[in-house]
């Protein structure tokens, strides 16, 4: 017994001694850890930037953790030479680690968990980037983080991030915050084609209180771009914040938020996006024409055809729209290039695209619209649009119906020269454009029109007195007596001036030479103020 206890001493004696030593190489490893913070951290800023093109990384701080073999940075941000302030990719926190889970399975594979990171470009770095010779993909951004840690990364968490892009002027930043991302088994073997074995998750607040949620997998390994495939929602989205990336064209939004579900797959052989609904209400949408933005469109149209060219039947390209809405909006035209400038609008209730489309196999697109024409008069649209092959390829029927005429005494004024103080305005036409051709007819009617009134037109010349008279004159010689309207039918039959134009072209041109020019039957159109 004594034996025993004797023992039993020594084992605590040399259990304690060894629990010290233990403690002690502890204390030694953790504090050459600390130690190492600076030189580790020269030597991985000089690693990512042998590795990174045109953008700069910068460090705050780098610990080792030699339980778990872990690796934490502080402050790290990369930065773009052209504008260095502020760094285009920042983050608070980043740990690398070995993914344990995946020894079982004979890989010895890291994990990456990015906390609080930040995106961010402003229009800049932008137009640098743009301007850059060397393709984004190309600036070494994988080669970059993979000099991080010596394992390939399989696993990626994100937690609290942030993207945000910054235009000029007085504009609200597009952001999305509280972004959180889970990608796993990035580095799976290669895949057939096709396969996606990397389960993604995101989900995201846009713009201060929409939401994104995307589930779908991956495939990272995939050559020469990786494979994604999933399914994405969009909720309470506010449309108000692309003010800057369409203020720099000719048309302007105003309000709108924005909900859709759809499936996208976007990889080597085949880019497929699949919205099966969308709805937008609450919008303002303007195209705006100016002196000074008179070569913008053509310019727009001539990219905006180029890239429909290379759309239209692309055998790896797949765009699809099931059903888009746009409720409780307007839509309009204003120009400036006129005296006084006129601007011409629809109030929607209710605009409805189905089957949008870029493979004519699958058939025509259907829109549908009912609203009123300035705000008074009821309007129905029906056209039909077939994937454009060798250029427009459309039809449609207008009907506007009991207008105010008072709304468009701009337009009268503009290509009229007199306004009126009293009318109703109609319009109906019917138009086919196929081919480079179009034909159809415009068929406007005025009725009760009343363009001199005493006492408004009190303060005109004489010779703007005479001419208003003589408006409401001709316009009571022409009444057709039992309608006792003002009626003509214009047919509309020719060639397209651009007939490999874009079907936005095509439907503003009819806008302004079949619209506005036949909007005043039996009136002088180039009239001049007498006097």
């Amino acid at each position: 017994m004594a034996a025993r206890r004797s023992a039993l001493a020594r084992w605590r004696r040399w259990g304690g001694w060894g629990g010290l030593a233990v403690v002690g190489i502890l204390i030694v490893v953790i504090a050459g850890s600390y130690l190492a913070d600076r030189p580790l951290r020269r030597v991985l800023v000089r690693e990512m930037n042998q590795r990174l093109k045109g953008y700069t990384a910068t460090l705050g701080s780098a610990r080792f953790h030699p339980v778990g073999l872990s690796l934490t940075l502080y402050d790290l941000a990369f930065v773009q030479d052209a504008h260095p302030d502020p760094p285009v990719f920042y983050v608070r926190r980043l740990d690398a680690s070995v993914e344990w889970k995946a020894l079982i399975h004979g890989r010895l594979v890291a994990n990456f968990t990015f906390a609080d990171p930040a995106l961010y470009v402003n229009l800049q770095q932008l137009r640098a980037e743009t301007a850059d010779p060397t393709p984004i993909n190309q600036h070494g951004w994988q080669d970059a983080f993979e000099a991080i840690y010596p394992l390939k990364i399989n696993e990626i968490e994100i937690s609290n991030g942030t993207v945000t892009y910054a235009d000029e002027g007085p504009f609200k930043p597009l952001e999305i915050s509280q972004l959180a991302v889970r990608a796993q088994n990035i580095r799976n073997i290669r895949s057939k084609e096709r396969t996606y074995p990397s389960d993604v998750h995101v989900d995201a607040v846009v713009f201060g209180r929409g939401r994104i949620a995307v589930d779908g997998h991956a495939d990272f390994l995939a050559e020469p771009i990786p494979g994604l495939q999933g399914d994405v929602t969009l909720e309470d989205v506010d449309l108000d914040y692309f003010k800057p990336v369409l203020n720099h064209g000719s048309v302007a939004i105003q309000g709108g938020v924005l909900a859709a579900s759809g499936a996208f797959e976007w990889g080597p052989t085949v880019r497929m996006a699949d919205l099966r609904q969308a709805t937008i209400s609450g919008m303002s949408i303007e195209y705006v024409q100016t002196a000074q933005s008179a070569g913008t469109p053509a310019k727009a149209a001539r990219k905006t055809e180029k890239a429909a060219e290379e759309a239209n039947n692309a055998s790896d390209l797949h765009l699809r729209a099931r059903a888009v809405e746009l409720v409780d909006s307007r839509v309009g035209f204003r120009t400036t290039r006129t005296t006084p400038p006129v601007q011409a609008f629809i109030d929607v209730g209710r605009l409805r695209l189905e089957n949008f489309t870029n493979q004519a196999t699958e058939g025509e697109m259907i829109a549908t619209l009912t609203g009123q024409f300035m705000g008074s008069g009821p309007t129905r649209i029906l056209a039909h649009f077939r994937p454009e092959v060798s250029g427009p390829d459309f039809d449609m029927r207008v009907e506007i119906d009991a207008t105010d005429l008072r709304t468009m005494n701009d337009m009268l004024r503009a290509y009229g020269k007199f306004d009126v103080v009293s009318g109703v305005f109609s319009f109906f036409s019917e138009l086919n454009i196929k081919n480079g051709q179009i034909r159809g007819y415009v068929k406007p009617l005025f009725r009760d029109v009343k363009a001199y009134d005493p006492n408004q037109d009190r303060d005109k010349s004489a010779g703007r007195k005479l001419y208003e008279k003589l408006v409401t004159g001709v316009a009571t010689i022409m009444k057709n007596v039992p309608r006792k309207e003002v009626a003509t039918k214009v047919d509309i039959s020719g060639r397209l001036d651009d007939p490999k134009g874009s079907t936005f072209q095509a439907i503003l041109k009819l806008i302004q030479n079949a619209f506005f020019s036949a909007i005043l039957p039996g009136f002088d159109r180039e009239a001049r103020e007498p006097g």
